[in-house]
């Protein structure tokens, strides 16, 4: 599969919550990253846990985000971030970004 995004996009983990196996961590969920690299295509995992064949593979990237962003009460230095890896159905553009 083509990867949507390229590193340097500005994008945002959409805010759902599903039932089931969810790969995608609860806490940068809504909220915005950079993509910082672009790690290849990889089975669905959200499907694997249901012994099913995890097709098509999934561009996964690397997401950085501002610490300050994930945790309202965040008491380190400013510029500190978390890289997350992000499957591409958990992503989408931030607008006004011209991704």
């Amino acid at each position: 599969m083509t990867a949507r995004f390229a590193v340097g996009d500005s994008v945002r983990v959409r805010e759902a919550y599903p039932p089931g196996h969810i790969r995608t961590p609860y806490f940068i969920r809504g909220k915005a990253g950079k993509v910082t690299a672009v790690l290849g295509d990889f089975a669905n995992p959200e499907e694997l846990a249901y012994r099913r064949p995890g097709t098509p593979a999934l561009p996964v990237y690397w997401i950085e985000f501002p610490q300050t962003e994930l945790w309202s009460d965040y008491a380190g230095p400013k510029l500190d971030t978390a890289v997350v890896d992000v499957f591409e159905n958990w992503l989408e553009p931030v607008e006004g970004s011209g991704t």
